[in-house]
């Protein structure tokens, strides 16, 4: 039986996984950012590299992009879900904080660096109406790569990460209302009439839609999804989540990427954030590589050939205008010095959202065709720098300490636990052990946070004003999400031995230097606890029996010091005992013992 299958349809698709399999692993290795990486094998295998010597060498067809279209259409995604993961980080109470640099420095920026470029725009000879739309397209800085520089620098939470975010996720907000004005501009008539603010409302509509859904209907569904205990059923629901979000917000005039944005937000709120993040980061990853990927197969290096001086005099200009703008605004709005060069050498390229515009702007006609293309080719050369820039940046501003994100008193309840602590004990299994165990913390005020796998013990903990998560924490990512690299100790309640078998393992594998203090069965698995490289392991049965002679002890007669003291000496006695190389595979304790020191 013939199928209407052929290889050739896959080819792109194997091209980018071979790159995606090669390119990381060597820049890796290289200490260079993977992304430069991406855009590099972009430009080489689309069809202003290697694709335009096809016609001399019919086989580097083989190794050429065919559509480079359909790529950048699939590779939207990839700013969808980034963006969606940026909100799983946040919440309504930290945007309201951060109120003050997302509509202050972020509109300053746009209208400040617009007004500017535009300027100069019409120095060189464009319309008006051409120069308003590069100058907008030009502002826009990009998201995709500024955010993940940062997040790897570890500099998101400083006072310039801040003030970077604020301003990109304005221009985010940005671009629907730039859209709008560039297609009034491109009808002729160049004024605002009441009908062109009404095409506002439906971009109102889709932000309430996704936000009064979100409130109402997000969590049962992850809810109905937990009960069911199947990893397939709950990341379908994350992705029916941020692709159903995104595709009402493009419906409305927005961006996917915004809508995605809000529906991270909303599931800040709920006790499934960390394991919805565990289950999208591959997905994020993956499709951010072949936007890289798509951006390079656009760049048409032969017009830098053409006009050399042009192209690189707009990526000159661009720079300086941009970086001198937000700097100074920066300084305006309170931001330090360090601060503010920071984030002006970071948001001084452009950005993917260019593309958007003046392909809207040249489809209006607002843009000649010529134009628009060499300031594509530009604004793209600008983002190859922006991991050089972030570098110089934080090397100015090196000195300058991070500023923790400011945080109102957050008020008792699930959905107002405040940030994430540090320092915290993280309690794994939220039954009655467990749930013991956290009170006993909190009576000592320290910070705790809970992981259990049981929806309806999760959501009893949340309704309680308990820091409880769902999910599955014999993955070291969602011990990574809830703070491992900052817990003080873990503690294993969990009544089944291979489930806490996995979770020692897992976080032992990823903090050699922490303690763990987990619940065994019997003397036999508790043994094999102190194998995997658990502190403490406490048996149930050796407790039990343990708690009993004190019982009787005490209730015959005898001094309660004597016993307190007996008791403490015998546990020891079993502790000994069980944490003996020779208790249970003495050979694989050992090597377990040397590989820890």
């Amino acid at each position: 039986m013939e199928h209407g299958v052929s290889a050739a349809n896959y080819k792109d698709l194997v091209l980018f996984l071979a790159t995606a399999g090669i390119v990381a692993p060597i820049f890796k290795r290289l200490k260079i950012n993977p992304i430069l990486g991406y855009l590099l094998a972009g430009v080489i295998l689309g069809p202003f590299g290697l694709g335009r010597f096809i016609h001399a060498a019919p086989w580097l067809d083989y190794v050429t992009v065919d559509n480079p279209a359909e790529i950048a259409q699939l590779a939207e995604f990839g700013v969808v879900f980034l963006l969606f993961m940026i909100g799983l980080e946040l919440s309504w109470e930290r945007l309201r904080l951060m109120r003050r640099l997302v509509f202050g420095l972020g509109a300053a920026q746009v209208i400040g660096c617009s007004l500017v470029l535009a300027g100069g725009a019409i120095l060189l000879g464009q319309p008006p109406a051409a120069a308003l739309a590069i100058g907008a397209a030009l502002t826009l800085s990009s998201t995709a790569i500024a955010v993940p520089v940062l997040a790897e620098r570890r500099r998101l939470h400083s006072d310039a990460g801040r003030a970077t975010f604020s301003v990109l996720l304005f221009q985010d907000l940005a671009v629907a209302p730039i859209l709008i004005t560039l297609a009034i501009v491109g009808r002729g008539h160049g004024e605002f009439q009441a009908s062109d603010l009404l095409s506002l409302a439906p971009a109102a509509l889709g932000l309430a839609v996704i936000v009064l859904v979100g409130r109402v209907a997000l969590r049962p569904m992850l809810k109905s999804v937990a009960k069911a205990k199947s990893e397939e059923m709950f990341m379908a629901a994350c992705l029916l989540v941020i692709i159903g979000a995104g595709l009402v917000s493009q419906m409305s005039g927005l961006s996917m990427a915004l809508g995605a944005f809000v529906a991270g937000i909303l599931l800040a709120e709920t006790e499934y954030r960390h394991e919805v993040e565990v289950k999208i980061e591959p997905f994020k990853g993956l499709l951010l590589s072949l936007f890289f990927v798509s951006l390079g197969i656009r760049l048409d290096l032969s017009l830098l050939v053409a006009k050399p001086a042009v192209i690189l005099g707009t990526v000159v200009g661009l720079l300086l205008v941009k970086a001198a703008v937000v700097f100074g605004i920066g300084l305006l709005m309170g931001l330090g010095r360090k601060a503010a060069t920071e984030a002006a050498l970071i948001l001084a390229a452009g950005g993917e959202f260019a593309f958007v515009l003046l392909d809207n702007a040249m489809g209006a006609q607002v843009v000649s065709p010529a134009i628009g293309q060499a300031v594509l080719v530009s604004a793209t050369l600008t983002m190859f720098l922006i991991p050089g820039l972030a570098a110089l940046g934080q090397r100015l501003g090196r000195k300058g300490a991070p500023a923790p994100v400011s945080e109102a008193p957050a008020a008792a309840g699930p959905d107002r636990l405040g940030p994430e602590p540090t320092g915290q004990v993280l309690v794994i299994g939220y039954g009655r052990v467990g749930k013991l165990v956290g009170d006993m913390l909190g009576r000592h005020d320290l910070p705790w946070i809970a992981v259990d796998r049981d929806a309806r013990l999760v959501e009893q903990g949340r309704r309680d004003g308990r820091r409880v998560y769902y999910g599955d924490a014999a993955r070291v990512e969602l011990l990574e999400r809830c703070g491992l690299a900052t817990a003080r100790a873990v503690v294993v309640t969990m009544d089944a031995p291979e489930a806490a078998e996995a979770v020692v393992a897992a976080a032992r594998g990823a903090r050699p230097d922490l303690a763990i203090v987990a619940r065994a069965r019997d003397a036999r698995h508790a043994a094999r606890l102190y194998e995997l490289g658990a502190t403490d392991a406490v048996p149930e049965t050796i407790e039990a029996s343990l708690q009993l002679s004190e019982a009787v002890l005490v209730d015959i007669g005898v001094p309660m010091g004597l016993v307190i003291a007996s008791i403490h000496e015998r546990r020891d006695e079993y502790r000994k005992k069980l944490n003996r190389p020779d208790a249970l595979g003495g050979k694989r304790r050992r090597l377990r013992d040397a590989s820890l020191r």
